[in-house]
């Protein structure tokens, strides 16, 4: 140390900067014979051991302390734990309800959709509001009304088939009666042979019933109804139910057949308004066509307001004459009281 120790001509000491560089010499050796050949891993890995239980007795005291803090948690704490996880499991299950629940609503429209296709103009789409409860009339109400268009007697249809008839119908709301309802009827066809009749509601959102076949139907269990598009209410081809069982009794002229009806009549929320095609022009134009035959009558009469002004007045007089002259055969046994004046002679 003394040795290093050396004052220049102004008499400051030199010796703490030899030193420093010379330290610094030897580090820089020390990391370069290291760095190649590994001289010092040996002393480093004692080291690690030797040191290893004072970095255990430094450690301890933090760690032990962290066990006995989450070993004295109370109960409340894990209470409160288990009631903020339970309901943020509810809240989770119940979006996964509701992505579950659009799921379907999106096919359930998107198979209204595709229903309509090549049948309807124009169909709009409504939401049941409310259901009547009485146990002799089956009927919902549904938000659109006479605003949309919806008018009494429309059809209305579900993504399984009819589900029945505007039968009253507000600014804001309508009320339909379903194909269940005991005074409702809907003319059908069997698809399977085009059979035709007319299926009745029954009262029970479950059950239809075809009143009018004879014992001698060829109707079976399983047959498809469908709407046979006579009298203009419904769209044909639409499915109406299945029927469910057929009894025939001998002794009965009618057989007793129960329908089930295609829609979800006590589960359906969205209803289908549709309004019909009308037929293409070219359909009507063979109906018009006979009529020129038979019209030169109408057109005569069309023409007559405007020529009466000029032909009343010859046309009043000349009746009048042709009108007693036709009486006047009438006169004519006149010549009769001819023996009288003979007789007045004698």
């Amino acid at each position: 140390m003394v040795a290093f120790r050396n004052s220049d001509p102004s008499g400051r000491t030199t010796g703490l900067l030899l030193r420093c560089v010379l330290y610094s010499l030897l580090a820089l050796a020390l990391i370069i014979v290291d760095k190649r050949y590994d001289h010092l891993g040996k002393i480093r890995r004692v080291l690690s051991v030797v040191a290893y239980p004072v970095q255990i007795a430094v450690a301890s005291p933090f760690e032990g302390w962290d066990w006995f803090r989450e070993s004295v948690t109370t109960r409340d704490a894990l209470r409160a734990d288990k009631s903020k996880l339970e309901a943020e499991l509810r809240l989770a299950q119940f979006r996964l309800q509701r992505y579950e629940a659009l799921e379907a609503e999106s096919q359930r429209l998107r198979s209204l959709r595709d229903k309509t296709a090549g049948v309807t103009d124009r169909f709009v789409i409504g939401d049941v509001m409310d259901v009547d409860l009485d146990a002799f009339r089956e009927r919902v109400l549904v938000d659109k009304g006479a605003q949309d268009g919806v008018f009494v007697g429309q059809a209305v249809l579900d993504s399984g088939g009819v589900f029945g008839q505007v039968a009253r119908v507000g600014q804001l709301t309508a009320e339909v009666i379903l194909v269940s309802d005991a005074t409702h009827a809907i003319p059908v066809q069997i698809n399977r042979n085009g059979l035709r009749t007319v299926a009745v509601g029954t009262g029970d959102m479950g059950r239809l019933k075809l009143p009018y076949l004879p014992t001698s139907a060829d109707v079976v269990a399983g047959d498809l109804l469908v709407t046979s598009g006579l009298g203009g209410g419904f769209p044909a081809g639409y499915p109406v139910g299945t029927v469910a069982e057929v009894k025939r009794d001998p002794a009965q002229s009618l057989a007793d057949v129960d329908v089930k009806p295609a829609a979800a009549l006590d589960r359906s929320r969205e209803l289908m308004f549709v309004w019909l095609k009308a037929p293409p022009p070219q359909l009507r134009a063979p109906s018009a066509l006979p009529k020129p035959a038979m019209s030169p009558q109408p057109p005569t009469k069309a023409q007559t307001p405007a020529q009466t002004p000029a032909q009343t007045p010859p046309l009043t007089p000349t009746p009048t004459p042709t009108s007693t002259p036709t009486p006047t055969p009438t006169p004519t046994p006149t010549p009769t009281p001819t023996p009288t004046p003979g007789a007045n002679d004698e």
